[in-house]
Protein backbone atom coordinates (compact mmCIF):
# COMPACT_ATOMS: atom_id res chain seq x y z
CA UNK A 1 0.00 0.00 0.00
CA UNK A 2 1.22 3.48 -0.83
CA UNK A 3 2.48 5.46 2.14
CA UNK A 4 0.73 8.76 2.88
CA UNK A 5 2.79 11.92 2.84
CA UNK A 6 1.05 12.91 6.08
CA UNK A 7 1.68 11.31 9.45
CA UNK A 8 -1.17 10.15 11.63
CA UNK A 9 -0.56 13.11 13.95
CA UNK A 10 -0.85 15.57 11.04
CA UNK A 11 -4.04 13.91 9.80
CA UNK A 12 -5.61 14.05 13.25
CA UNK A 13 -4.56 17.70 13.52
CA UNK A 14 -6.34 18.48 10.24
CA UNK A 15 -9.48 16.73 11.41
CA UNK A 16 -9.42 18.63 14.71
CA UNK A 17 -9.05 21.93 12.80
CA UNK A 18 -12.14 21.12 10.77
CA UNK A 19 -14.08 20.01 13.85
CA UNK A 20 -13.13 23.28 15.59
CA UNK A 21 -15.11 25.17 12.96
CA UNK A 22 -12.71 25.84 10.09
CA UNK A 23 -14.34 25.13 6.71
CA UNK A 24 -13.25 21.89 5.07
CA UNK A 25 -12.20 23.71 1.89
CA UNK A 26 -9.89 25.97 3.93
CA UNK A 27 -8.29 23.03 5.76
CA UNK A 28 -7.71 21.26 2.44
CA UNK A 29 -6.22 24.36 0.84
CA UNK A 30 -3.86 25.05 3.76
CA UNK A 31 -2.51 21.52 3.78
CA UNK A 32 -2.52 20.85 0.03
CA UNK A 33 -5.07 18.09 0.25
CA UNK A 34 -8.08 17.21 -1.87
CA UNK A 35 -11.48 17.14 -0.18
CA UNK A 36 -11.88 13.48 -1.15
CA UNK A 37 -8.65 12.59 0.65
CA UNK A 38 -9.70 14.63 3.66
CA UNK A 39 -13.00 12.78 3.96
CA UNK A 40 -11.23 9.44 3.48
CA UNK A 41 -8.86 10.33 6.34
CA UNK A 42 -11.78 11.52 8.44
CA UNK A 43 -13.60 8.22 7.92
CA UNK A 44 -10.52 6.30 9.01
CA UNK A 45 -9.14 8.51 11.80
CA UNK A 46 -12.22 10.49 12.93
CA UNK A 47 -12.64 10.48 16.72
CA UNK A 48 -9.13 9.11 17.37
CA UNK A 49 -6.18 10.49 19.26
CA UNK A 50 -2.55 9.96 18.25
CA UNK A 51 -2.17 7.14 20.81
CA UNK A 52 -5.19 5.40 19.29
CA UNK A 53 -3.55 5.42 15.86
CA UNK A 54 -0.43 3.75 17.26
CA UNK A 55 -2.61 1.05 18.79
CA UNK A 56 -4.51 0.65 15.49
CA UNK A 57 -1.21 0.21 13.62
CA UNK A 58 0.05 -2.41 16.07
CA UNK A 59 -3.24 -4.31 15.85
CA UNK A 60 -3.10 -4.25 12.04
CA UNK A 61 0.47 -5.60 12.11
CA UNK A 62 -0.50 -8.36 14.54
CA UNK A 63 -3.54 -9.25 12.42
CA UNK A 64 -1.38 -9.53 9.28
CA UNK A 65 1.06 -11.80 11.13
CA UNK A 66 -1.75 -14.05 12.35
CA UNK A 67 -3.23 -14.27 8.84
CA UNK A 68 0.16 -15.37 7.46
CA UNK A 69 0.47 -18.02 10.20
CA UNK A 70 -3.02 -19.32 9.44
CA UNK A 71 -2.29 -19.50 5.71
CA UNK A 72 0.95 -21.40 6.33
CA UNK A 73 -0.81 -23.85 8.64
CA UNK A 74 -3.62 -24.42 6.15
CA UNK A 75 -1.08 -25.03 3.37
CA UNK A 76 0.79 -27.56 5.54
CA UNK A 77 -2.52 -29.25 6.27
CA UNK A 78 -3.33 -29.62 2.57
CA UNK A 79 0.12 -31.01 1.81
CA UNK A 80 -0.17 -33.60 4.62
CA UNK A 81 -3.62 -34.68 3.42
CA UNK A 82 -2.28 -35.10 -0.12
CA UNK A 83 0.63 -37.21 1.11
CA UNK A 84 -1.59 -39.43 3.25
CA UNK A 85 -4.11 -39.85 0.47
CA UNK A 86 -1.53 -41.05 -2.08
CA UNK A 87 0.05 -43.71 0.19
Amino acid sequence: MRQSRFTEAQIIGMIKEQEAGMPTAEVCRRHGLSPASFYKFKAKYGGMDVSDTHRLKSLQDENAKLKRLLADTMLDNVVLKDLLGKS
